[in-house]
């Protein structure tokens, strides 16, 4: 019994334990606390070396800052170089055009497109064939119109020139369109004498390069020929009763271009920033050239006073005559070297503002658009316009004692107005049903959805969603069919940023000032080669699957190419307003900022990548996205021809402009860091960081690329702005 029993415990011993226990924890805390210390003490130890290492980078990258901007600067002055060839070209180009005598006005001379205009508008009685034969030139001339307004620097554009070039595109579309007009009337005059034996009816098609007509002409008026194919194509039309026992000729007329939609104003940056920065400098070359004539005077007018105090000292004057001369022939010579250097600033800071002009984004959204109406800022026409028109048939020619004797209508072709504008003497409503409609699609045009088909507002001056039903496309056989309300211009359109953001991207050299640039998207991966000032369509593969595009293997000049491009619907070039439709990362929202910093960092990226692009290859980063706003990260490594690219060691570089570091992390690290790579330093430029770990061969041939090349390069970065848009 008393062995069960537990043994009481005694205060003293509660006490002892509760002592103990007490002694234990402070124990505990105590070396608790000294683990802290300890760690806290380490972790600042750390922070201060990093700090002071930071701030030695710091020190040291501030100290040869000067040097290397100086360097850089050296290096883009292939940029002003590059623009002073394209102004020699053309130069070159006009004089070229003076010296042929071909007949051909000079597109930027009004005196010459105004006569040119008025003899082809006194010209009379051309065939269809004539018309298109002329229609070459004309094409040409408002090809090389829009060419100039493009890619001449807004300082060498007076405002007038820009008016007056946009007015001879305007007069040159109208007039072309007119005579195309004229020439269907002559031709349906003889519908009777072409008519078809089988359907008694009129067609005629007439293919070229830049136009299809295809024209039907309702001679039997038939009400049960309602259905018109054109021979050996699906294109045609589903007519109502009411048209087909109408005096009526349907006409298609497929242009493949676009003089539909407005003229839009050519996009250049504030007079204020070209002229400040122009004047500038002129300011400096006209001071300079003041203070050398200055001092050429003072220099003669003291050799006069010379002369005259020591004239009986010949030969001291003739040697004190020849220093002289030489000092005047070297100050002359030294004068049109500064003179020469200040002019190439000017070009220089042109350059400059035209560069970022391309990456600047509007601030304003564009003008509203009523549900119905097409946003010609979100969408794009692609594949030319057709021009649906229900025309009247005018009287036809008849056969007299062996001759054509035809009646020649005063107010010319005269369009059928379907439906009537009182249809008050109709039974029912249902007499003007819409028009069903089969066209084929461009074949050099990719859609990667299926197209939206729109018409044109002739009073409104804008394309419309409404009066269309019954939309279907075939895309193997690139037929679109729809039901139309009332004939006119229609088009077809795609979304201009289908394409944007891109999924990644890659510049790779291939050659000697040769690269290839990659961008992949959605629905399409785009290889782009470019060399000296020329650009080509590589390839362009849609799902795993090669498309053989009519542009691959054509060289042409960057904005020629870029405009190529978007006509076949290839459209990786965001505008000034593209922000306001793609969802993208905060480098383009940035742009609205009041300090307007990203931009500027844009193209300095650009530049400097461009100046690097013969040796080194570039890349996408998920870490783009990630980093500060004002900052890009890229993947960069030095590329040589005998490397194995399989497994390519790519180098994390994050810019801000006006600092280059390299990064820690890698592509595949878990969390975004902006820690700086062991040993490595800060730099002002990419050039400076990459030539620390890039090999002496591939400076050599970065210094020595050509000044075309390098500048197409950038100019085809700024286009796309990859930085901004992936």
């Amino acid at each position: 019994m008393s062995g069960s029993k537990k043994k009481k415990v005694t205060k003293a011993e509660r006490l002892k334990l509760l002592q103990e226990e007490e002694e234990r924890r402070l124990k505990e805390e105590e070396e608790a606390r000294l683990k802290y210390e300890k760690e806290e003490m380490e972790r600042l130890e750390i922070q201060r070396i990093e700090k002071e290492k930071w701030n030695r980078l710091e020190a040291k990258d501030l100290e040869r800052r000067n040097e290397e901007l100086e360097e850089l600067y050296l290096l883009e002055r292939c940029f002003p170089e590059a623009e002073k060839l394209k102004q020699e070209t053309r130069m070159l180009s006009q004089w070229k055009h003076y010296i042929q005598c071909d007949g051909s006005p000079d597109p930027s001379i009004a005196q010459e497109m105004n006569t040119f205009i008025s003899l082809w508008k006194e010209k009379t009685n051309e065939t269809f064939e004539e018309v298109i034969e002329k229609s070459k030139v004309v094409l040409n001339l408002i090809e090389k119109l829009k060419f100039i307004l493009l890619e001449t620097p807004p300082c060498d554009l007076q405002d007038k020139n820009i008016i007056q070039y946009q007015e001879s595109i305007l007069q040159l579309q109208e007039l072309l369109h007119l005579k195309f007009n004229v020439a269907t009337e002559i031709l349906l005059r003889q519908a009777s004498t072409l008519a078809d034996l089988d359907s008694g009816n009129m067609e005629k098609v007439i293919k070229d390069e830049n136009v299809t007509l295809y024209v039907w002409a309702n001679l039997k008026k038939n009400p049960r020929h309602r259905s018109v194919r054109f021979s050996e194509t699906q294109i045609g039309f589903e007519i109502p009763r009411i048209l087909a026992t109408s005096d009526i000729a349907v006409r298609l007329l497929h242009t493949h271009y676009d003089h539909v939609s407005a003229l839009h104003p050519v996009s250049t940056p504030s007079k204020e920033h070209t002229s400040s920065v122009t004047e500038l400098v002129k300011d400096d070359v006209e001071n300079v050239e003041k203070a050398i004539s200055k001092e050429v005077e003072e220099e003669s007018k003291q050799q006069e006073k010379q002369s005259h105090l020591i004239q009986e000292e010949k030969l001291k004057v003739e040697e004190e005559q020849d220093d002289i001369e030489v000092k005047m022939s070297s100050a002359e010579e030294e004068s049109e070297v500064i003179k020469c250097e200040l002019e190439m600033k000017v070009l220089s800071e042109t350059v400059s503002a035209a560069q970022l002009l391309l990456v600047e984004n509007s601030s304003e959204k564009p003008d509203f658009f009523e549900n119905d109406m097409v946003d010609l800022f979100q969408f794009t026409t692609l594949g030319g316009v057709y021009h649906l028109d229900i025309l009247e048939l005018p009287p036809q020619c008849k056969p007299v004692k062996g001759w054509m004797i035809v009646e020649i209508l005063k107010e010319g072709l005269q369009k059928y107005t379907y439906p009537p504008e009182t249809t008050e003497d109709f039974e029912t409503e249902n007499a003007f049903p819409p028009i069903e409609v089969t066209l084929e699609v461009h074949e050099n045009v990719i859609f990667f959805e299926n197209p939206m088909v729109v018409r044109w507002d002739a009073e409104g001056k804008h394309w419309r969603t409404d009066g269309i039903s019954n939309v279907s496309y075939k895309p193997n056989e690139r037929l679109v069919t729809f039901s139309l309300d009332t004939f006119g211009p229609v088009t077809l359109i795609q979304d201009a940023h289908i394409n944007m953001p891109y999924q990644s991207w890659e510049l790779r050299p291939l050659d000697v000032n040769k690269v290839l640039l990659t961008v992949t998207t959605v629905f399409t991966e785009i290889q782009i080669q470019i060399k000296e000032n020329l650009c080509m369509l590589s390839s362009v593969k849609l799902k795993d699957k090669k498309h053989i595009s009519i542009l691959e293997g054509t060289w042409m000049t960057p904005i020629p190419f870029i405009i190529a491009l978007k006509e076949a619907g290839l459209n990786i070039f965001p505008t000034r307003y593209s922000h306001f439709y793609v969802v993208i990362n905060n480098k383009a929202r940035m742009n609205l900022s009041k300090f307007n910093v990203v931009p500027l960092v844009e193209v300095k990226a650009y530049r400097q990548m461009a100046l690097l692009s013969s040796t080194f290859a570039f890349g996408w980063s998920k870490w783009n996205l990630l980093c500060n706003s004002t900052k890009v990260v890229f993947k960069v490594r030095e590329h040589l021809p005998e490397e194995c690219t399989e497994n390519p060691n790519w180098a994390l570089l994050m810019f801000s402009g006006d600092r280059a570091q390299r990064l820690k992390i890698k592509e595949e690290s878990e969390a975004f860091s902006e820690a700086l790579k062991e040993e490595t330093e800060f730099h002002s430029t990419l050039y400076h960081m990459v030539r620390d770990f890039a090999s002496k061969e591939a400076m050599e041939k970065v210094r020595s690329s050509n000044c075309q090349f390098v500048n197409s390069v950038c100019h085809m970065l700024l286009s796309t702005r990859l930085l901004s848009y992936s």
